[in-house]
């Protein structure tokens, strides 16, 4: 599977050459918006982690799984209407535990995986004003990073 992001006329033109050169049959999906970024996903690791260390009252693993839950999931509800049919149909009937169990390793139910650079930044919005709310010091990235 090859997954492209578009973002010049040059990454346009490299995806016409690669369906060019597919053999037949083949299936095409195209999306609105790029992917999270690399720079989007260890922010968010190094903000679960520092709230974690600063905070003492759980892993950092705990603190990603609430806020997938709690930030992540509503933004993917809103906005992606397959996610909010799995998310409904699979996730929203347990109790508030379990949801947040499914949010871990190893279940780890998809959420920001699924965004796109947009939603990603949403939801870093989201845990920074979260763990700045409760005191915690995160790292101040360039803003342009993600």
């Amino acid at each position: 599977m090859s997954v492209f992001t578009i973002k010049s006329e040059g990454d346009r033109a490299l995806v016409r050459d690669a369906i060019g050169k597919r053999k037949l049959p083949f299936t095409v999906t195209i999306e609105k918006g790029a992917k999270r970024s690399l720079e989007q996903n260890k922010l968010q690791r190094l903000w679960v982690n520092e709230a974690a260390d600063q905070l003492g009252d759980e892993s950092a693993e705990d603190k990603r799984a609430y806020c997938k839950l709690h930030f992540g999931v509503p933004i993917l509800r809103n906005e992606n209407e397959e996610f909010r049919r799995a998310y409904d149909r699979v996730i929203r009937p347990l109790p508030y535990e379990l949801k947040l169990e499914a949010m871990k390793v190893p279940l780890d139910f998809p959420v920001t995986r699924l965004m796109t650079a947009k939603q990603k930044t949403a939801y870093l919005d989201a845990i920074y004003q979260h763990f700045r709310s409760q005191g915690v010091v995160l790292t101040e990235p360039n803003r342009e990073d993600w």
